[in-house]
């Protein structure tokens, strides 16, 4: 990151955006857990170091369009569910120069993670068990698995990872890799059927055997719905040094 100067001298604040991308795959022991994907870094500062998608951001191009474009050109992905997550800004991040990063992200099924790129310069990684990270991207990940696993407790985050229908079974499944904790099924699905978010179909998952379950969907109006998000001031890492 190359510093630049206005006239006089001052040093000019930078902007970048950086997506987090989380997509649940199977760990070693084939239990589904988050994986995030990275990119080398190719030039200084921290040649070499791992860091999450990104890149400045050009003053003709909006937030979220910058997001895209950078998670496309370095990993080939282009998920529809891309939400910004955080502004970080602290002056020391980078070691020479000033850059605030607008940080988005993004939730991908399994078979859209298998489409991403691969290389030497792109490596996913179990979210929860990171290696050391350029500048403090470590926070920024822990940041985001606590945003999600808060959010996902309302449920409808989950359909992000499951495509337009679902089984009940499913929906389970994603929210228990997430938390990485059982819940138990029977009121699971009366707090589901209870909220009024999911729709059935009136079809069922075909293939399966004896009785086939229902297949649901979310209200697209209870997507619409604002989350309620949960406060900075609660953020358990606010008070974490940058890793």
């Amino acid at each position: 990151m190359s510093q630049q100067a206005e006239p006089g001298g001052d040093a000019v604040t930078r902007l970048a955006v950086s997506t987090v991308i989380f997509a649940l795959r199977p760990d070693r022991t084939g239990r589904p857990v988050l994986w995030t994907p990275l990119v080398r870094r190719t030039r200084e500062p921290q040649l070499g170091l791992w860091a999450l998608p990104g890149g400045w951001l050009p003053p003709t191009e909006e937030l979220e369009a910058a997001a895209a474009r950078t998670l496309r050109l370095t990993t080939g992905l282009a998920p529809t569910y891309l939400e910004q997550l955080y502004t970080f800004g602290e002056v020391d991040r980078s070691p020479d120069a000033r850059v605030v990063s607008v940080v988005y992200w993004a939730l991908v099924q399994r078979d859209e993670a298998a489409r991403a790129t691969a290389g030497p310069n792109v490596r996913w990684v179990p979210a929860d068990t990171l290696p050391a990270l350029a500048f403090d991207h470590n926070r920024i990940i822990e940041y985001a698995l606590w945003r999600l696993r808060t959010k996902v407790e309302y449920a409808w985050i989950a359909h992000a990872f499951l495509g337009e229908t679902f089984t009940l079974a499913e929906l389970r499944e994603v929210v228990e890799a997430v938390l990485q904790r059982p819940l138990d099924p029977a009121n699971f699905r009366r707090t589901m059927l209870a909220s009024g978010r999911l729709h059935e179909t009136g079809e069922r998952l075909a293939g399966a055997r004896n009785r086939p379950p229902k297949l649901y969907r979310y209200d697209s109006t209870a997507l619409a719905e604002a989350t309620p998000e949960p406060s900075a001031r609660t953020e358990p890492l606010r008070e974490r040094p940058a890793s």
